[in-house]
């Protein structure tokens, strides 16, 4: 169906911590008076690190970061290349995307040179990155889909029955993704 067309697929990861914290870092409270809000948060919570790619298509599946030994683990460089050159190239394959632009953020991990270069070789011109062929526009909501709308409609999900395990949150985050259309991205 999408063979042969121009097609862009932002990506990103997100951490998705059992106890439901939600990093709220881009979050300002304006007030007259100093309103004495804290937010305490657990030194070292369990959490979920995962990928996922959109594009007007579909959502290519997450792919949450792991060690040998199956544990859950955040991104550094080697883990992303690993990610883009086991998980990603072949999803593409899967989904007979010719021109796929890809696109993403200025991530330490996202812009090391072997990323970029690992990127350039297998999507030659079509890279929208820090680094890249296409220069990445940071903190544009048409450029950023996944953090001005996927993540927080997701986190709304996954959380609703309360998710005692790892294992039960990752089911969760499975279902959400699994159960967007390709009319709710299209727009």
């Amino acid at each position: 169906m999408y063979a042969n067309h121009s097609i862009e697929a932002v990506n990103d990861e997100a951490h998705f911590w059992l106890n439901g914290y939600v990093n709220k870092q881009n979050c300002r409270i304006w007030s007259e008076a100093n309103p004495q809000v804290y937010v305490e948060t657990p030194l070292h919570p369990e959490k979920l690190t995962f990928w996922c790619a959109l594009w007007a298509g579909g959502i290519i599946d997450p792919y949450f970061f792991k060690n040998d030994e199956g544990h859950n683990v955040t991104v550094n460089g080697d883990r992303y290349r690993a990610m883009i050159t086991n998980f990603f190239i072949p999803e593409l394959n899967n989904h007979d995307v010719q021109e796929l632009w890809f696109q993403q953020d200025g991530a330490t991990c996202h812009t090391a040179r072997a990323t970029i270069d690992l990127l350039k070789d297998t999507l030659c011109d079509r890279l929208i990155s820090r680094f890249g062929p296409v220069n990445w526009l940071p903190r544009s909501c048409d450029l950023t889909p996944l953090d001005y709308f996927l993540w927080g409609y997701v986190k709304s999900l996954v959380y609703a029955d309360k998710p005692q395990t790892l294992d039960h949150l990752e089911d969760n985050i499975r279902r959400a993704i699994a159960d967007i259309r390709p009319q709710m991205l299209g727009e």
